[in-house]
C-alpha cells in the first residue's frame, strides 16, 4: 500500500505583543499586516493600487539596509538579503502582497508593518529559509533597524508622489501639445470672441486653442517647481524628530543611498523634529494640483459651450462622438469626455480640501492623518493623468471646425465693427451697431453704404489678421465725424 504524503501546511503561526494568528502559509505579509487588514476594511482599495508608493517603501528599505551596513549597524548577509529583496519589490514584483488599506489609523504603521513583513519574507526565501524565521531575519529588528515610521511613511510618501508625479507632467505636456497643434490647424479660422457669454470681438479659433495650451503650459511649470517640496525628507528623525535608537551616522548615510536609488535630488530637513510633525508641504503640493484641476476644468466647459447643439447651440466646433448620448433620443451625442474630466477635477477639489483638514488637525510631534493625506494626492494624480489622456486621445485630436457657421457669424456679428472705432469713431460704430442687430445685416456692408469706408478700406481693416491681432494696424484714415451717419439707416 502506498504511503499518504503528509498535509500541505496552510498556515504559519506568527506572534506579536497582542497574541498569535494563524497567516496563510504562502502569504508574504505578516501578522501585523493582518491586524490592519482586519481593522482597517473601509475603502476596499489596498496601498498596492498606487504602485510608485510601494516602489518608494521599498527604495526606504533597501536605503536604509544598505546604510545600516555601511555604518556597523547590520551585519552584511542580512543588509544583502534585504537589499536583494527589496529591489525585487522596486523591479515590479509582489505589490500584491500589499494589502493594507489606503486610509488607516496609526500614522501609516500598518503600511510601513506590510513593508518590512513582505521584504523580510521574500529575503528570508532568498535565504533558502521558510516564510516567518523571524529569529534568523525579523522584520522589526532586522528591515526595521534605524527607522521609525514616523520617518519612513513620509518620506516614501514623498518619493512615491515624485516618481507619480513624472509621468503626470509627460501626459499633461502631451495635452498641451495636442492643443497646440488644433491652434496651428485653426489659425486662419475666424470666430467670435466672447466676454461675460455675450459677443465681444474677432479673434481665430486658432488663438483660442492657443491659450488652452498656454494655461496647461504654465501650470506644468508650476508643478515642477511644487515638486521641490516633496525632496525635503526626515529620515533618521525615528520616532519624533530627535534620532533616538539610530547611528550618528546613519541619516547621511541613508540620504546618500536614498538619493542614488531613487534619482531625486533629496535633502535631509534642518530641523527634523519641525520635518516630523508638519505637513505643509503637502498642502502646497496638493493646491498645485487642484490649481490645474480647476484649469482644466474650465477648458473642458468652454469645449462643451463651443460644441453646443449642433444645431441649436453655439455649435462652433465638433467633438469626437465617443457613445451614444441617449436612452430615449436618436441620435444624441454628449460632450461626455469633458464630463468626465470636470468631475474629476471636482474630485481633486474635494480631496485638496481633505488634505488641508488633516494638515490643520496635526497635533504636537506627529500627524496622524498622512494617510488620508497621502490617499488623497495619489488618487488626484492617477485620475487627473488618466483624465488628461483621454480628454487628448479621444477628444481634442479629433476636434473640427465648423468653418462656415464661424464664417457667418462673424459676418453678422456687431463685434466686429470694434475694428473700425479708430476709421470711424465710437458713435458712428455705434449707431451701426444698433442697425447691425436690428436687421441683422452684415457690418461691412452698413459700413459702405453710409459712405464711411470704401470696400477696399474695410476689406483691409477686417481681414482675419487685422481682427484677431495678428497684424498690427499702424495708421488710420481720418475719422469721420458721427454726425454725419444716419443713426436711422
Amino acid at each position: 500500500m502506498a504511503a499518504v504524503a503528509p498535509a500541505t501546511r496552510t498556515t504559519r503561526t506568527e506572534t506579536d505583543s497582542l497574541g498569535s494568528k494563524e497567516i496563510p502559509a504562502d502569504a508574504y505579509w505578516g501578522i501585523h499586516t493582518l491586524r490592519a487588514a482586519e481593522n482597517f476594511p473601509i475603502t476596499k482599495r489596498p496601498i498596492s493600487v498606487y504602485p510608485e508608493l510601494i516602489e518608494a517603501l521599498a527604495m526606504v528599505k533597501q536605503a536604509s539596509a544598505r546604510a545600516n551596513k555601511e555604518i556597523g549597524a547590520l551585519d552584511a548577509e542580512r543588509a544583502d538579503l534585504i537589499d536583494a529583496a527589496a529591489q525585487k519589490v522596486i523591479n515590479g514584483e509582489f505589490h500584491d502582497q500589499f494589502i493594507v488599506g489606503v486610509i488607516q489609523g496609526g500614522a501609516g504603521t500598518s503600511t510601513n508593518m506590510n513593508a518590512n513583513e513582505v521584504i523580510t519574507n521574500i529575503a528570508l526565501e532568498l535565504a533558502g529559509r521558510e516564510k516567518g524565521d523571524y529569529a534568523f531575519l525579523s522584520p522589526i529588528d532586522h528591515t526595521n533597524r534605524s527607522q521609525s515610521t514616523n520617518d519612513v511613511y513620509p518620506t516614501a510618501v514623498k518619493i512615491g508622489l515624485s516618481l507619480n508625479l513624472r509621468s503626470l507632467l509627460d501626459e499633461l505636456d502631451l495635452l498641451r501639445l495636442s492643443f497646440l497643434n488644433k491652434a496651428r490647424e485653426f489659425h486662419d479660422v475666424l470666430k467670435v470672441g466672447r466676454t461675460q457669454l455675450q459677443d465681444a470681438v474677432p479673434m481665430t479659433l486658432g488663438q483660442e486653442f492657443h491659450g488652452f495650451a498656454s494655461t496647461l503650459g504654465y501650470d506644468h511649470t508650476r508643478l515642477t517647481e511644487n515638486a521641490w517640496l516633496m525632496y525635503e525628507i526626515n529620515m533618521g528623525a525615528t520616532a519624533i524628530g530627535t534620532g533616538i535608537t539610530t547611528h550618528p551616522n546613519y541619516a547621511p548615510a541613508v540620504l546618500k543611498h536614498l538619493r542614488e536609488i531613487s534619482g531625486l535630488d533629496l535633502a535631509t530637513a534642518s530641523d527634523l523634529v519641525e520635518a516630523t510633525s508638519d505637513t505643509g508641504s503637502f498642502m502646497s503640493f496638493s493646491s498645485s494640483l487642484k490649481r490645474n484641476a480647476m484649469k482644466l476644468s474650465k477648458i473642458c466647459n468652454d469645449l462643451r459651450l463651443l460644441s453646443s447643439g449642433p444645431q441649436a447651440g453655439l455649435g462652433e466646433i465638433n467633438l469626437p462622438a465617443m457613445q451614444a448620448g441617449s436612452s430615449i433620443m436618436p441620435g444624441k451625442v454628449n460632450p461626455v469626455i469633458p464630463e468626465v474630466v470636470n468631475q474629476v477635477a471636482f474630485a481633486v477639489a474635494g480631496s485638496d480640501m481633505t488634505v488641508t483638514m488633516a494638515a490643520e488637525a496635526g497635533q504636537l510631534q506627529l500627524n496622524a492623518f498622512e494617510p488620508v493625506i497621502a490617499h488623497s494626492i495619489f488618487q488626484s494624480i492617477t485620475w487627473m493623468r488618466q483624465a488628461m489622456w483621454t480628454l487628448r486621445v479621444n477628444c481634442v485630436d479629433g476636434i473640427t471646425a465648423n468653418r462656415d457657421r464661424l464664417g457667418a457669424m462673424v459676418g453678422s456679428s456687431v463685434g466686429v465693427i470694434t475694428a473700425l472705432t479708430p476709421f470711424i469713431g465710437y458713435a458712428a460704430s455705434a449707431a451701426l451697431a444698433k442697425t447691425a442687430l436690428l436687421t441683422n445685416r452684415n457690418v461691412a456692408d452698413l459700413v459702405v453704404e453710409a459712405g464711411l469706408m470704401s470696400r477696399e478700406e474695410v476689406t483691409k481693416q477686417l481681414s482675419p489678421a487685422r481682427l484677431s491681432g495678428l497684424e498690427t494696424i499702424t495708421a488710420a484714415i481720418p475719422v469721420i465725424p458721427s454726425k454725419d451717419v444716419d443713426a436711422g439707416a
